[in-house]
């Protein structure tokens, strides 16, 4: 089995072909939006391909080590994760192939007007071993 991060953008992503932002969904349309997440998580998790999903705050903050003491933290200028990443789910499945066949699922989830999004999703193995640096 393999790990893959499937991750749900705000943007940085093709458009969508349903890519009206979810602010501006009615509260019945961020229902079942969210109705049709869990149901294919539990489908997953019937199956043992569900391993974690999350939605993300808008909230973030940069933060970097800055030696001894309060450690730096900003809000900017640069494009944030906050700006870009909605959520993600992680599966472990058999191969690449159910990898994209899931990934092709959930970017079929409702949205505006209940018709799917077709949101381009990022599907990203999990490393299973550091890289091997050769001198």
């Amino acid at each position: 089995m393999a790990k893959y991060l499937m991750l749900k953008h705000y943007r940085g992503a093709p458009e969508p072909i349903n890519s009206v932002p979810m602010d501006r969904w009615t509260p019945a349309e961020v229902h079942a939006h969210i109705q049709f997440m869990q149901d294919f998580a539990a489908e997953l998790e019937a199956t043992g391909e569900f391993v974690d999903a999350q939605a993300l705050a808008p909230e973030g903050t940069w933060v970097s080590s800055g030696g001894e003491g309060k450690p730096p933290v900003t809000d900017g200028p640069f494009a944030e994760t906050k700006d870009l990443i909605a959520g993600w789910m992680i599966i472990d499945v058999e191969t690449y192939e159910r990898a994209l066949e899931l990934a092709g699922q959930l970017s079929a989830a409702p949205g505006a007007g209940g018709e799917p999004i077709h949101e381009w999703l990022e599907l990203r193995p999990f490393m299973e071993a550091p890289p091997i640096i050769a001198d």
